[in-house]
């Protein structure tokens, strides 16, 4: 049997990806932040950008709670065209203006790849949603970006579905990929989707990239975020992305999984005293003053 042959037994498609290739784990920074070492890393903010001052004050709000990163749609997928769509590049200024305001990062999803050029420039990170795990013209064309990308987990993909995904981007170039783990479809109909807080375990376990969790998408309930995101950190989760909005009873969107300022803020406090017991950090922020 030829040595190629021998590879192609042992080795799983998602060869780049693999710990086989590269066993220490890798990082990715967006900004001035690392994810992948020891800081615990999350990532907060609306599920969709609607106007400057929901935007900003939120912005404000989990800069002032300990975040490091911004998140917020202008491109929404949704499964009704009736549905609010995001307000596109308007949008994307909105997180450049907010960025420019209080320092975070921002991360946003796009859907197309006619939308590449435009989202690269303007995000620090752009997302894959899990709408787009599969649509491999877009993840192509993403290992062909200069940014990290942040990969969802498909509805309905399995782990090795996931990291072939990942791979799609990896062998284009771009070595700098964030999993995110968001909750499956099953048969379960009490929360929006399944919180597979096992595939953090596998995923660690197979592949050297690192992995986040989204309490907020899988449970689609405010009140099951905090005990899912501090169960991410236990199983050994490199960060949270939380929805976030400064009114969640008014959001466009998703405001019934969204978190007001108060809770995060308690949230993030509940994260920082047990980072510790499970080698992690994560770093409370003096609360600033806002700019009007």
């Amino acid at each position: 049997m030829s040595q190629i042959s021998r590879e192609t037994q042992t080795m799983p498609s998602y060869r780049l990806a693999s710990r086989l290739t590269k066993n220490e784990n890798s990082l990715v920074t967006i900004g001035d932040t690392c994810v992948g070492g020891e800081e615990f890393v999350v990532i907060a903010g609306p599920c969709s950008v609607e106007t400057d001052h929901q935007l900003l004050g939120t912005a404000w709000e989990v800069k002032s709670a300990g975040a490091q990163c911004l998140r917020g749609g202008a491109f929404k997928p949704r499964s009704s065209p009736y549905s609010f769509q995001g307000l596109a590049d308007v949008g994307l200024t909105m997180l450049a203006r907010a960025r420019e305001f209080t320092g975070l990062p921002f991360v946003t999803e796009v859907m197309d790849t006619n939308d590449v050029d435009l989202v690269e420039s303007y995000a620090d990170m752009l997302q894959v949603g899990t709408r787009n795990a599969q649509n491999f013209a877009l993840l192509k064309r993403l290992g062909k970006s200069q940014k990290p990308v942040l990969l969802k987990r498909g509805l309905m993909n399995t782990i090795d579905e996931m990291l072939s995904s990942a791979e799609y981007i990896l062998s284009g170039g771009n070595e700098n990929v964030i999993l995110c783990e968001r909750g499956i479809r099953t048969f379960e109909t009490s929360t929006r989707n399944t919180l597979d807080l096992s595939a953090v375990l596998t995923i660690k376990e197979r592949c050297h990239l690192p992995v986040i969790v989204d309490p907020s998408h899988a449970s689609g309930k405010a009140s099951y975020v905090a005990p899912l995101a501090k169960a991410a950190m236990a199983v050994g989760a490199d960060g949270l992305m939380i929805e976030v909005h400064c009114d969640p009873a008014s959001a466009w969107c998703d405001g019934e999984e969204s978190l007001d300022p108060q809770q995060f803020t308690a949230l993030m406090r509940e994260l920082h005293a047990m980072a510790p017991h499970f080698n992690r950090k994560i770093s409370l922020a003096v609360p600033q003053a806002k700019l009007d």
